[in-house]
């Protein structure tokens, strides 16, 4: 008697393997991969960062096309077509999602000043010569500054007092740090407490006033998610707070536009300068793989006087972020 046909277990191929194994496993798979994907895309569609990991992965939302895809083929090899459903609405949601969130067009009124702004994380300090060398080559205006330590600061105004003689800072170790710099005269302002310094202020520009805020909240880390979310609700408040002048709010806000608590920001009427210039997308953080792969979470916000172009995104060495670069032309009514 053929063994392979008399013993169901068995597949004609010998291999002891049930008919459909292949099937299942296949379709467990992409049920794995769904499950995670639906988590992540719930919480964005139900306008939370939820709890950890869902905080740390929606700053990479775009890229859960990958899983998804991965999903999907599984689920055409073992002809699960619930699945492939579920999948293809996965896809669905993350393609809109994936569109730039908040507002944009042209201002209204008259130009009247044009300023360019960059914003860099130097990484407890270390990129300071790069940042330097920069500043110099670019010629920003105005200069935010993030993770500026105590040699990072007396460097910047040794280095630089010549081209920004004004500045505002808060003075720290490590990753405390944070300074702003300007060739505009400068008036101070509070700023926003934070673990790590917030500075702010006024700047004269043209004889016109804008504000100025410099943004780095701490990172979504597992154990520190509510702290995230409370400082920047800190700038959220602060930017719906402000009075009615132009404002600039610049830095490392460790979040993007996938975070409900950067949207947060977003709906008070301030614009990614990036995505005003097209470039909503463009990572900047790791260094390490941007701009293949990343999460933007470095940003210039605007208020809706000023356009936006030549957005760019600078390598600098000894960093994990990307520097921004942007030029802004201020309009008045």
């Amino acid at each position: 008697m053929d063994t392979a046909t008399a013993d169901p277990t068995v597949t004609g191929d010998g291999s002891g393997r049930r008919p459909g194994g292949g099937r299942r496993f296949g379709a467990w798979c992409a049920a794995l991969l769904f499950a995670g994907v639906s988590a992540v895309v719930g919480c964005r569609t139900a306008d939370t960062d939820g709890i950890t990991p869902v905080p740390q992965l929606l700053a990479f939302l775009p890229w859960l096309l990958v899983p998804t895809g991965a999903g999907l083929l599984f689920t055409l090899l073992a002809r699960w077509w619930a699945g492939a459903v579920w999948g293809v609405v996965l896809l669905g949601l993350l393609a809109w999602f994936i569109e730039p969130y908040g507002k944009s067009g042209d201002p209204g009124g008259r130009p009247v000043a044009e300023l360019r702004v960059l914003t860099s994380n130097v990484e407890f300090g270390q990129a300071t010569d790069a940042l330097i060398d920069t500043v110099r080559r670019e010629k920003p205006d105005i200069i935010f500054v993030q993770e500026c330590e105590y040699s990072c600061d007396a460097a910047l105004e040794r280095e630089l007092a010549d081209s920004h003689p004004h500045r505002r800072a808060v003075e720290g170790g490590g990753s405390e740090g944070s300074v702003i710099l300007s060739r505009f005269p400068l008036e101070a302002t509070e700023g926003v407490p934070g673990t790590m310094g917030m500075p702010g202020a006024v700047a004269d520009v043209g004889g016109h006033s804008v504000r100025l805020q410099l943004a780095h909240p701490m990172p979504p880390l597992p154990e520190q998610v509510r702290l995230w979310q409370r400082e920047l609700g800190a700038l959220r408040a602060a930017a719906a707070d402000a009075p009615d002048v132009p404002a600039v709010f610049a830095g490392d806000f460790n979040a993007s536009q996938d975070h409900a608590a950067f949207r947060r920001i977003l709906d008070t009427g301030l614009r990614d300068a990036a995505r005003l210039d097209g470039s909503d997308r463009t990572p900047t953080w790791p260094s390490r793989t941007a701009p293949a792969f990343g999460a933007q979470i470095d940003h210039v916000l605007v208020s809706e006087e000023f356009a936006a172009s030549g957005a760019r995104f600078l390598a600098l060495p000894d960093t994990d972020h990307h520097a921004v670069l942007v030029d802004l032309t201020l309009h008045v009514r």
